[in-house]
């Protein structure tokens, strides 16, 4: 099961507490719809939540008379009195989603209509295809006064509202109450967090030895050329003594060799030596070309 379907399950099976939350759901529902969801829909979680909500709020299982359609419709604002007839709309009444409890629902019924999220593992992306452009910009307006930053893009002749970040992915699981999707996908993202963070250190770590082993490689071509053209004891008595250390101890870090002199000396003075000494084997090339 991908874990798009994973998170509309869970949606599918939660019902809102209060009436108002159940009726924005159903709303949302229609709305998405673009109708009543019919019995052969395609969407099956869909129609599950669908079925629980009419049971809940009219003790029906399904719609069979005018009487329970108009009931159904005028519930959610969306039954023409004057003509008597159903006006299933691409938005919802404002009326229905004016507390943060009923916005949720109504995100909630979206997503199962119309959502998707891709798999955390691979990527972050959770999205909800609109049937307008007022139906998108309603949605994105909902989910955005949850401090989110939720936005819309044209995808053929639909509106798709969307969020990209896995910080305000799991915000959204956590706005529509799917909580154990949100816990599962705090474990995937911890993981890839750990990962990422080993990866970098690794890397950091390579590249760091790379570039002390270059350094070291060209210290020792250096003080070869020196030996080979002028001698060792062209250099000072301290950059000799610096580079038979060097010779000596091939792969010590710059800390280490600072170790063998006497006195001692910082990891700084032994680079500032070794540079003095890269600097007379370059001069000593420029005097042979």
């Amino acid at each position: 099961m991908s874990f798009s379907s994973e998170v509309k399950t869970e949606l599918a099976k939660h019902l809102g507490k209060s009436r108002h939350c159940q009726i924005a759901e159903l709303a949302a529902l229609i709305a998405f719809e673009g109708r009543i969801p019919a019995a052969e829909s395609e969407n099956r979680l869909l129609m599950q939540k669908y079925q629980l909500l009419l049971a809940e709020l009219f003790h029906i299982e399904e719609i069979h008379t005018e009487e329970e359609a108009r009931s159904v419709f005028s519930t959610v604002k969306m039954y023409n009195d004057a003509t008597g007839e159903a006006e299933p709309e691409d938005t919802v009444k404002g009326l229905l989603i004016q507390q943060n409890c009923c916005k949720r629902a109504y995100i909630r019924g979206a997503f199962l209509a119309g959502g998707s999220i891709s798999d955390p593992n691979k990527s972050y992306h959770f999205e909800i295809v609109c049937r307008s452009i007022p139906q998108a910009e309603q949605l994105r307006d909902v989910i955005n006064s949850f401090d989110m930053d939720a936005k819309i893009v044209a995808r053929k002749k639909y509106q798709v509202v969307y969020l990209k970040e896995g910080s305000q992915i799991v915000d959204i699981l956590n706005i529509m109450e799917a909580h154990v999707a949100l816990m599962n996908l705090e474990n995937v993202r911890i993981l890839k967090e750990m990962r990422n963070s080993v990866n970098r250190k690794v890397n950091c770590e390579t590249a760091n030895i790379s570039k002390t082993v270059n350094a070291a490689v060209k210290q020792l071509a250096d003080i070869e050329y020196i030996r080979e053209t002028a001698g060792l004891s062209y250099l000072p008595e301290n950059l000799k003594e610096m580079a038979l250390l060097r010779l000596e101890y091939p792969d010590a870090p710059l800390a280490e060799l600072g170790t063998y002199l006497n006195p001692p000396v910082g990891k700084s003075g032994v680079n500032h030596r070794l540079r003095r000494i890269s600097e007379m084997a370059d001069s000593l090339r420029q005097q042979t070309v």
